[in-house]
């Protein structure tokens, strides 16, 4: 009995790695040059090329000495809490026109809408709290999905991204690029472990027939959570020799685009010309307090709860590491995040009643003037679920 579990479990295996898409081989030299054909300036490690994207971005604004830079986390259905937020900022009526607008993650699929203003708020209303996303869900046969590229399906978030994101909302971020106006998102590249930053207006503005398909890869890319969605193939070119880069989350990389590394960890650097006196106004679309809830000793419970602590930790060493950065250059410092616990079952990551919660949250707290504060002072409170 035990030989014939071995065979069918090894023909299981065998049949699942099949549905794995091969690659070309290619080094860590071949990375290094790696090049996207007609978009060679769209893109940058922002550990490698910090100095380069630094003096392209300050000499396109050298009119304007103040900026409003926009940052939206990661964080999943937790979008909706940023949702929540612009919208109730429009109605306020003091929302600010952003300068730089970075998303990662479930950030990568709003930033866009949010960097073109307050007219897209009811299009992000309806993906977050309508029950659309629970439609990205379409779950695969357990082992296939355990054993081959992913357990969701890639489809469903393909298809809501090409129905949102169309030409006509391209040739809008375009025209704001060149205005002087800046949209990032983050991927990371599974292959060299490595960020790369995405210059999104530079793509809409390229003026090339394919902008609007590596727009939409990009964005797909970003939001793609590894293991439940696969991640997605970026074609590039090495010496003329096509080359294949794997593509997912930025959030294992950075759960929030802040400030670049080397302007964190080097004071010595100059302060880019005009930023005293901006504002950093920053997303998080998650509960950074800790949340008690009892954990069942399963490799899928353990590894969830495991990577949610992780999660909260990084996002706050990151937002303890920019408002350190802001008080030394005199930037103004603005967080928002999720305050109260929310019951979330892992087992349902697009649950609607979880998104219209922390819809309604940010909403709320922004109608009434509570959701930012000046410091990354995080609530203790901890709540049994």
């Amino acid at each position: 009995m035990r030989s014939c579990t071995t065979t069918l479990v090894i023909a299981v295996m065998m049949l699942v790695s099949g549905c794995v898409s091969a690659r070309e081989p290619y080094t860590q030299a071949d990375a290094d040059k790696a090049r996207l054909i007609g978009f060679e300036n769209v893109r940058v490690t922002p550990d490698a090329n910090i100095g380069t994207l630094i003096a392209n971005k300050i000499q396109r604004r050298t009119a304007k000495s103040r900026f409003k830079f926009l940052a939206i986390s990661g964080g999943g259905a937790g979008g909706a809490f940023s949702v929540g937020v612009l919208k109730a900022w429009t109605e306020r009526g003091d929302r600010p026109r952003f300068d730089i607008v970075t998303g990662v993650s479930t950030g990568a699929l709003i930033a866009p809408f949010a960097f073109l203003g307050s007219q897209y708020d009811d299009v992000l209303e309806h993906l977050y709290t309508s029950g659309v996303a629970a439609e990205l869900i379409d779950k695969k046969f357990i082992v296939r999905g355990v054993l081959g590229e992913s357990l969701y399906y890639q489809k469903p978030l393909r298809n809501m991204v090409e129905k949102y994101v169309d030409q006509a909302l391209l040739n809008q971020i375009a025209a704001e690029h060149r205005k002087g106006r800046d949209l990032f998102v983050l991927t990371t590249n599974l292959d060299t472990q490595r960020a790369v930053l995405w210059d999104m207006g530079a793509i809409a503005d390229s003026g090339r027939p394919d902008a609007l398909d590596l727009f939409r890869t990009v964005m797909i890319a970003s939001a793609s959570i590894p293991g439940a969605f696969p991640a997605v193939q970026i074609k590039t070119v090495v010496d003329g020799r096509k080359i294949v880069e794997m593509h997912s989350d930025g959030g294992p990389s950075a759960q929030i685009i802040t400030v670049p590394e080397a302007l964190l960890s080097d004071v010595s650097l100059p302060v880019p010309k005009g930023v005293a006196g901006s504002d950093m106004y920053l997303l998080i679309n998650n509960a950074l307090m800790p949340e008690f809830s009892t954990t069942t000793n399963s490799t899928i419970s353990v590894g969830t709860r495991a990577y949610s602590i992780l999660v909260k930790s990084l996002t706050r060493q990151s937002l303890y590491a920019a408002y350190e950065y802001c008080r030394r250059v005199g930037i103004n410092f603005h967080v928002a995040s999720i305050d109260v616990p929310v019951p979330y079952d892992a087992s349902d990551p697009f649950n609607t009643t979880y998104m219209r919660a922390v819809y309604k949250i940010g909403y709320e707290r922004t109608i009434s003037g509570k959701a930012w504060q000046d410091r990354p002072i995080f609530s203790e409170t901890s709540s049994a679920r």
